[in-house]
């Protein structure tokens, strides 16, 4: 009888500790799954993205590096060469196209929010809205524009990466911020697609 009752302690302790084990390899595929999850949101949302730009021979003339701010919003950080000296309008439009010779493949500004265009209008701006770009005499540039009403972030309502896609273009004139729906801009000399 002491036998009897020792084998089934003995059972009882080997189910235990099997059921223990089995519970350890669901807890260990339970963290490798959020683990997983987590890989998949921080290479879903990019905090910066190089964009290069072409003219429209097809040549590239600049780059700019898009980074995601903390408090919100874009910072461009833009460097070319070998484009037009004066001030040109540059905006973010909406469609990840650039197809030369006049890049009309990019479709309109991006504006998610259907705005006017301008900075000085009063129901603008449109969201893909920039600042005028200077460029030097030797056509060199270097600038920092910010873009507050966008995202990089998929899931925000104003991202850059759409079904569409958006892409960066630089105007052969400035914009005068108020005109529609371009601000009267001039021709699109150079487009370069965001996220390629």
């Amino acid at each position: 009888m002491k036998r009897v009752g020792q084998s089934l302690l003995t059972i009882m302790i080997i189910i235990s500790l099997s059921a223990c084990a089995e519970q350890d390899q669901q807890d260990t595929r339970s963290g490798d799954d959020q683990l997983d999850e987590s890989i998949e949101v921080s290479a879903h949302d990019l905090k910066e993205v190089e964009v290069t730009l072409m003219n429209t021979e097809g040549n590239p003339v600049a780059n700019a590096t898009l980074t995601e701010k903390e408090e919100g919003g874009v910072n461009i950080i833009f460097e070319g060469q070998d484009l037009p000296p004066g001030e040109l309008g540059f905006h973010i439009h909406d469609v990840g196209e650039c197809i030369p010779p006049n890049f009309e493949s990019a479709g309109g500004h991006y504006n998610p929010t259907d705005s006017k265009h301008g900075f000085n209008h009063p129901e603008g701006p449109h969201a893909g809205d920039l600042e005028n770009i200077h460029v030097n005499e030797d056509g060199t540039v270097y600038a920092e524009v910010e873009a507050p009403m966008v995202s990089l972030k998929r899931d925000h309502e104003n991202t850059l990466f759409t079904e569409e896609g958006t892409s960066l273009v630089i105007h052969s004139g400035p914009d005068d911020y108020f005109s529609q729906p371009a601000g009267d801009a001039g021709d699109r000399i150079a487009c370069g697609v965001i996220g390629e």
